[in-house]
């Protein structure tokens, strides 16, 4: 398996137009596909993005700490964000905050030559060092812990890191995938099922082509690759 980029995060959330809102709004983003089911959002279609699907509410927590974007000014990033929002500043070069349904963001200072890339996601593990171990027959690279100090793992220049907490087993979860690109989703079903590994979906849409494996504790890893039909931006 070798996955080439941490293309996007999926959500689930009871009111996608209230997180796209603000987004949009405040973090550089735009709306780069919409249908009835999802909203897809980032700053460059082909880098790392989000998407919100609709589901029922309240969402759980679960495995999901916080998802991070790349910025090459924090000052500047945080000027833009609304003065009532309560920002955690746990280290220099960092600021995280929360939205509704849990949504927990951040923005990371770091040279970027697309700002509001994705630069980690944040899961919460009941053995971090173990699942980090895990996520490596996954075709993620292994990595130094980052200015956490936790374990993580690196695809295409961002990160999946790993947190201590109890991820549990949501009915609702908030979290619905983590999408890696890669050159040939045919290619990582055949590695799956030589490493015994759950697939849990296969999915043939508009403009790619995806295997939806179950990962470590429970999280859905999508690889999905671009057709040449793929023209979003």
């Amino acid at each position: 398996m070798n996955p080439t980029k941490l293309d996007h995060v999926a959500y689930w959330v009871a009111d996608r137009s209230a997180i796209a809102d603000f987004v949009t709004a405040y973090l550089g983003l735009h709306v780069i596909d919409q249908t009835e089911r999802f909203t897809l959002l980032g700053s460059n279609a082909r880098r790392g993005k989000i998407t919100l699907f609709d589901a029922e509410g309240p969402r759980e927590r679960g495995a999901l700490g916080h998802v991070a974007f790349r910025v090459s000014d924090l000052a500047a990033a945080l000027d833009r964000l609304p003065a009532s929002l309560e920002l955690d500043r746990p280290r220099e070069g960092e600021a995280y905050f929360e939205l509704t349904e849990g949504v927990r963001l951040g923005l990371v200072e770091a040279v970027t030559d697309v700002e509001y890339d994705l630069d980690h996601v944040a899961l919460l593990s009941a053995n971090p060092e173990e699942t980090s171990a895990e996520y490596g027959s996954l075709g993620f690279a292994p990595a130094a812990p980052g200015p956490s100090g936790c374990p993580r793992v690196e695809v295409g220049g961002a990160w999946v890191e790993f947190q201590p907490g109890k991820p549990g087993a949501p009915g609702k979860p908030l979290l619905n995938h983590l999408a890696v690109l890669v050159d040939s989703a045919h290619e990582h079903i055949a590695a799956a099922n030589d490493l015994g590994v759950e697939i849990d979906d296969v999915v043939d849409a508009a403009n790619t082509y995806a295997v939806f494996l179950r990962g470590p504790e429970q999280v859905r890893v999508e690889y999905v690759e671009h057709k040449p039909t793929f023209s979003l931006t």
